[in-house]
């Protein structure tokens, strides 16, 4: 039977995607010697939050996530980042794939709302792997799962969340809000005659007192 190990040894943005994606280099070494047909494999991405330190801003940006610093202890719990599948084709020894991630920016999204409130540093992620192993045998494949210990830590660097934002919406951000709100917001647009969504809403903050 296969012994398999997997390793996150690198992300980087995919520059050309129809969605922002990342792109996480996985290292998959078979130690056993046997010889690898593929793998239908399928990963779990969890944020582990407790694992790294937080400057005074960015626990502000985290407050609608975890609430205050005194109740971290019972708050900062992992986050779900992306649950995906991809084929991994056949290898003896070793085999190095890109395993994409497509991303948002959608601030409803608890990861992209983590991820926006870091101003630089690594985001401990933590892969848990699962899925079905094919294995070149004589005189055909045998079948095997891959076990579910199987997993890999990686530290994402936020510069390469925040180039990957960039890419796809440079120097802009998203929010989602009702429908009646949006046709309300339409409304005020038209009648003031601004010519942008950021236009519209800073008119209203300058209105509110909140801009100066």
């Amino acid at each position: 039977m296969s012994e398999l190990v997997f390793d996150c040894v690198g992300a980087e943005p995919e520059r050309y995607g129809a969605a922002p994606t990342l792109l996480f280099k996985l290292r998959i070494s078979e130690t056993s010697g046997e010889s690898i047909g593929a793998i239908a494999l399928r990963c779990q991405i969890r944020i582990q939050p407790h694992l790294r330190r937080y400057s005074t801003e960015e626990e502000e940006g985290m407050l609608d996530l975890f609430g205050d610093r005194s109740r971290w202890g019972d708050t900062l719990k992992p986050l779900q980042f992306a649950t995906v599948s991809m084929m991994v084709p056949a290898f003896r020894g070793a085999v190095e794939v890109d395993l994409p991630v497509v991303c948002t920016y959608d601030f409803e999204v608890s990861a992209a709302k983590y991820f926006h409130s870091l101003g630089d540093g690594e985001i401990p992620l933590l892969f848990l792997f699962s899925g079905t192993v094919f294995e070149k045998r004589e005189p055909g494949l045998s079948v095997s799962q891959v076990p579910w210990h199987k997993e890999a830590s990686f530290r994402l660097p936020v510069a390469v969340w925040k180039e990957l934002m960039d890419l796809y919406f440079p120097e802009s951000a998203w929010i989602r809000m009702r429908r009646d709100t949006l046709d309300a917001l339409q409304a005020f647009k038209s009648r003031a005659v601004l010519t942008t969504w950021d236009d519209t809403l800073h008119a209203l903050l300058k209105r509110a007192g909140e801009d100066g």
